[in-house]
């Protein structure tokens, strides 16, 4: 059987943990076959991020273009954008219809610190989002208000509904506790989605690999509540299975084809 065709457009991480590299390796797990827009180049490993190159916005919508003009694309996610005018190049094609079940994950700042967007270049496709999915720290940036306890994360995932996105997700996957608890906000109401906490330092790219699995499970055919479910059960599998690895002197990758539990 022919598999369904996904989409990122993202940057890429030369640690291969986080970025466009991260959502391929999803893609593949999943079941799905990926394509990708790369939107800047990035010099980084387990320990932080050295260097980022944007990519000329032409380049990138000439990247986007070739995409679509010969794949089947069901559905597509959002990373690092890097500037104003590739978001709003994105934004168009989102607005036109060309990007189904589009995923928004509002990359804002690198776990190290280093700050990858403006809040400016994610809100330009918040509108045209099916589902967003931003961290406590990305939701406290995107609404202006403090995001640490699971009543804030429900306020800013109603907040951020508000400003177009049909779903929000905030994740607590970097909350204390014994708990990885996430907020998902819709038409249907809200609701938590409970996991117990992964012990390991190897978590790089949570965030991007969350948001690659939605666009998975949505392109399949799966309902928002679904989807995002899924994604959490992943998740935790491959948290579990790069629980022991040494890889790398920092925060190592996941494990992204692990079925062991």
């Amino acid at each position: 059987m022919t598999p369904r065709t996904v989409l990122t457009i993202a940057g890429s991480d030369s640690g291969g943990g986080a970025g466009i590299q991260a959502d391929l390796k999803v893609f593949a797990a999943l079941g799905a076959y990926g394509t990708s827009v790369v939107t800047a180049v990035t010099a980084q490993n387990t320990r932080g991020v050295d260097a980022v190159l944007p990519l000329p916005p032409q380049t990138v919508t000439d990247q986007l273009e070739s995409v679509l003009a010969d794949f089947s694309v069901r559905a597509v996610k959002t990373g690092m954008l890097g500037s104003p005018a590739v978001a709003d190049a994105v934004a168009v094609a989102a607005r036109e219809g060309r990007l189904p079940h589009l995923v928004v994950d509002p990359v804002l700042v690198a776990s190290s610190g280093h700050r990858l967007s403006a809040v400016p270049v994610v809100e330009r496709l918040l509108p045209s989002a099916q589902v967003a999915t931003p961290n406590r720290a990305e939701a406290a940036v995107l609404t202006g208000g403090r995001v640490e306890t699971v009543e804030e994360m429900i306020a800013a995932a109603t907040a951020l509904t508000a400003g177009g996105p049909e779903y929000v997700v905030v994740t607590g996957g970097d909350a204390e506790g014994d708990e990885a608890v996430d907020v998902l906000h819709g038409a249907g109401g809200t609701t938590l989605l409970r996991a117990a906490r992964v012990p390991t330092r190897h978590h790089h790219g949570t965030g991007c690999s969350f948001s690659a699995a939605v666009t998975v499970r949505l392109a399949l055919g799966d309902a928002v509540p679904v989807a995002v479910a899924a994604a959490k059960e992943y998740v935790t599998r491959a948290l579990i299975g790069a629980r022991d690895w040494e890889l790398g002197a920092g925060s190592g990758p996941l494990d992204h084809f692990n079925w062991s539990v």
